[in-house]
């Protein structure tokens, strides 16, 4: 399916080159615009963003300087027109001012261009694979022509398909993931892939985090039962050494 898509998406591209070339500027949101995406679609959505932030927040991995934001809205002007889409997940490795609070995001004027976003498939067509030149242009053609995102991911947390793209010659190209069905993230030190099981009640496909070693990271409850786990063993190993562990030396 991801194929055919993008085989369409490449040859209808391909026919636009005559239209009128892009005029691209960093503007900020204004304060009266309204975007025109709900900004959840589904009580799923948001489960899936923080588990992909919680695991970085434990693992240290998270910076001053970074913005990982989930449906904020990101936006640029196009051709004199003010465009902002709200990705269900990004990240940016470096924005110029720390903010306790964003309403959006302009890259260029207020820091890097994302690293990456994420678009969670819904039961609802969300125009993940949009390629539309006209405004308001879609998803895919903001993400890969205007902004240049070197790597966008889809993911159906249904199915656990994950579509992983990255920027090639100013198009995007699905690549293939490794031996372990993982993706390695040059610019984040990642490898992201699929995990199957349950968190906060929802048991399913879930999008997960592994350092360069192959370690997955753990969300808190994991690192909980890790911790638990270890003080067992080392309570075990005193026991089997002589040792009171309720009595050790002060």
């Amino acid at each position: 399916m991801a194929t055919l898509r993008r085989s369409s998406v490449s040859a209808l591209l391909s026919e636009s080159k005559s239209a009128t070339e892009l005029v691209i500027s960093w503007e900020a949101l204004p304060d009266d615009f309204q975007l025109e995406d709900e900004p959840v679609e589904n009580t799923g959505q948001p489960l899936l963003a923080g588990a992909l932030r919680e695991s970085l927040e434990i693992s240290d991995f998270i910076q001053p300087q970074m913005l990982i934001a989930a449906n904020l809205a990101v936006c640029a002007t196009l051709n004199g027109q003010f465009v902002a889409k709200a990705p269900d997940w990004l990240y940016v490795t470096s924005v110029k001012e720390i903010l306790p609070e964003r309403k959006s995001y302009t890259p260029n004027l207020e820091g890097d261009v994302p690293t990456l976003v994420m678009e969670f498939l819904s039961d609802q067509e969300g125009g993940e694979y949009s390629f539309k030149r006209t405004y308001p242009p879609g998803r895919w053609f903001f993400y890969e022509q205007i902004l240049q995102v070197p790597v966008y991911i889809i993911f159906d947390p249904n199915g656990g398909l994950l579509e992983y793209y990255q920027l090639e010659d100013g198009h995007y190209e699905l690549k293939q993931p490794d031996e372990n069905g993982r993706h390695w993230i040059d610019t984040m030190g990642l490898f992201l892939g699929t995990w199957r099981g349950a968190k906060e009640g929802r048991t399913g496909y879930w999008l997960r985090w592994w350092d360069q070693d192959g370690n997955l990271l753990p969300w808190a409850v994991e690192r909980i039962e890790q911790e638990r786990k270890e003080k067992e063993r080392l309570m075990a190993y005193l026991q089997s050494q002589g040792i009171d562990p309720n009595n050790l030396p002060v």
